[in-house]
C-alpha cells in the first residue's frame, strides 16, 4: 500500500495548475446516460473516482474514449473524454461498484428518465456521516417514479415516463439537487426545484445540460425551473476548475509561507474562503492566471468558522482550514454543520502536536508554536490533504498512510507540490 513521506520546513514558491473539479466531473460523466449521442468533456481530472465511475458506466453499456494530448499540452492538463451511451444494456448498478463511491448513485435519475427503470445499490464513499438518500428518492417520487428498497438496492420504476412535479427540499443537498435536475430534464411538463443547492459544480452540470438541449431557468439560484424535453443531444463542455483543490493549495501556501500562483483558480467560487484566509493574515489576490497566495514572516491569526452550504464556508475545506489554524497565534473555533463525523482528522493532527478539543459539532483549536512530524493515517479524502498540509509545516518527517483516499480527489498532488519546493515523495508498496 502506497505511503507519502513529507519532510517539512520548506516554503512553497511557484505555480500550481488547478485541475478540473472532481465534484463537477463525476455528475458530468453521468449525464450522457440521458442521450444516445456523444458528449465530449474536457479538463477531466485523472482521479481514482473517475476511473471507478468509468467502470460503472461501462457496466451500463456506455463507451468512453480518452482523447490523446493536444500539441503543447501540459502533462498535468486534464483529460478529454468522449462518452457515448448509444444504447443502455443494463439498468442495474451493482453493489461491488457503487459501494466504493457515493457519487455513482446518481445514475439513478438518468436511468429512470431514459429507460423507465433502475436498480441501483445503496452507496458507499468516505465514512464522514450517514448522508442518507431519502431526499433523492423523494425527488424521484415527486416526478412519478415508484421507489422501493430491497436487499440493499433501490428499485425504481416509471412505466409511463417521469412527469414534471414540485420538489421542495427540507434542507440543501448537493446530491439530491443533482438527482432531481438530471431526472427532470426528460420529464413531461414543468418541474420546480425549491431550496436547490447552488454550488458552482451544480451550475456547471446545468450549463452542460442546456448545451445538450435541456430547458433550465434559475441556474446558480435556490429555485430551478425545468421544462422537460423529449430528448437531449450531444454536446462539448469543459469541466470547471476545482475550487476545493484551489482552496487546499491556498491553505498550504498560507501555512508554510511563500508565494504561490494557482493557475485556473476562480475567485468567484471561493469568496467566503478567500475572505476567511485574509482575516487570518494571508494575502490573496486575483491575477490574470488565477489566484496569488502569499504569507510573509507575519504569523497566522485565529479565525472562527462555521461550515454551511454554498456560498458559505465549504465542509470540504473544513479539515484543511483546521490544519491551518493549528499554527495560528491564538484560539479558533470550527463548527461542522454538514456531516456529523467529519472530525476524524483531529486525532491524527494531534499526533503531529496539534492542540484541538472537541465539543460536539465544534472543534476548539489552540494554535501551537510548532508541529512535529509523525506517522499519520488518512481517514477520508479531505482529511488526507489536511495531513499533507500539516506535514509540510511540521518539523521533521511525516509519513502518511492510506493515501488511496488522497488519490480519489487530488490529481498529481506530489508533483504539484514538488514543483513549488516541497519535499514530498510517494513510496510504493
Amino acid at each position: 500500500m502506497d505511503r507519502i513521506r513529507i519532510r517539512g520546513g520548506n516554503k512553497l514558491n511557484g505555480t500550481i495548475d488547478i485541475s478540473g473539479a472532481k465534484n463537477a466531473a463525476l455528475p458530468l460523466m453521468i449525464i450522457p446516460l440521458l442521450t444516445p449521442e456523444t458528449v465530449t468533456l474536457h479538463n477531466v481530472p485523472r482521479l481514482a473516482d473517475v476511473l471507478r465511475l468509468q467502470k460503472i458506466l461501462n457496466n451500463h453499456g456506455v463507451d468512453i474514449m480518452t482523447a490523446g494530448k493536444r500539441a503543447g499540452q501540459s502533462g498535468l492538463a486534464g483529460e478529454t473524454l468522449k462518452i457515448s451511451a448509444k444504447s443502455i444494456v443494463d439498468t442495474t448498478a451493482p453493489y461491488e461498484l457503487v459501494s466504493k463511491m457515493r457519487a455513482s448513485f446518481w445514475v439513478l435519475g438518468p436511468l429512470i428518465a431514459r429507460c423507465g427503470e433502475a436498480k441501483v445499490s445503496l452507496p458507499g464513499g468516505c465514512a464522514i456521516g450517514t448522508r442518507p438518500v431519502d431526499m433523492h428518492l423523494q425527488a424521484m417520487e415527486k416526478l412519478g417514479a415508484v421507489c422501493d428498497i430491497e436487499n440493499g438496492y433501490v428499485l425504481a420504476k416509471a412505466k409511463n415516463g417521469l412527469k414534471g412535479g414540485h420538489i421542495s427540499f427540507a434542507k440543501v443537498s448537493v446530491g439530491a439537487t443533482h438527482a432531481a435536475l438530471m431526472a427532470a430534464v426528460l420529464a413531461q411538463g414543468d418541474t420546480i426545484i425549491e431550496n436547490a443547492a447552488t454550488e458552482p459544480e451544480i451550475g456547471d452540470v446545468a450549463e452542460c445540460l442546456v448545451k445538450m438541449g435541456a430547458k433550465i431557468e434559475g441556474i446558480h439560484t435556490r429555485t430551478l425551473k425545468i421544462t422537460g424535453v423529449t430528448s437531449l443531444h450531444g454536446a462539448e463542455h469543459t469541466v470547471i476548475s476545482d475550487r476545493i483543490e484551489a482552496g487546499t493549495y491556498a491553505m498550504a501556501a498560507g501555512m508554510t509561507g511563500g508565494d504561490v500562483t494557482l493557475c485556473g483558480a476562480r475567485a468567484d467560487t471561493l469568496e467566503t474562503v478567500l475572505l476567511t484566509m485574509q482575516r487570518a493574515g494571508i494575502s490573496v489576490e486575483t491575477t490574470n492566471e488565477g489566484l496569488r497566495v502569499r504569507r510573509n514572516g507575519s504569523g497566522i491569526l485565529p479565525v472562527d468558522v462555521t461550515t454551511d452550504p454554498y456560498p458559505g464556508f465549504p465542509t470540504d475545506l473544513q479539515a484543511q482550514f483546521m490544519g491551518l489554524m493549528t499554527k495560528a497565534h491564538g484560539t479558533s473555533h470550527i463548527r461542522e454543520t454538514i456531516f456529523e463525523n467529519r472530525f476524524m482528522h483531529v486525532q491524527e493532527l494531534a499526533r503531529l502536536g496539534a492542540d484541538i478539543h472537541l465539543h460536539g459539532d465544534m472543534a476548539e483549536v489552540r494554535g501551537v508554536k510548532k508541529l512535529t512530524g509523525a506517522d499519520v493515517m488518512a481517514t477520508d479524502l479531505r482529511a488526507s490533504a489536511t495531513l499533507v498540509i500539516a506535514g509540510l509545516a511540521a518539523e521533521g518527517e511525516t509519513m502518511l498512510h492510506r493515501v488511496y483516499h488522497l488519490d480519489r480527489g487530488f490529481e498529481s498532488l506530489e508533483e504539484k507540490l514538488q514543483a513549488c519546493g516541497a519535499d514530498v515523495t510517494r513510496i510504493s508498496g
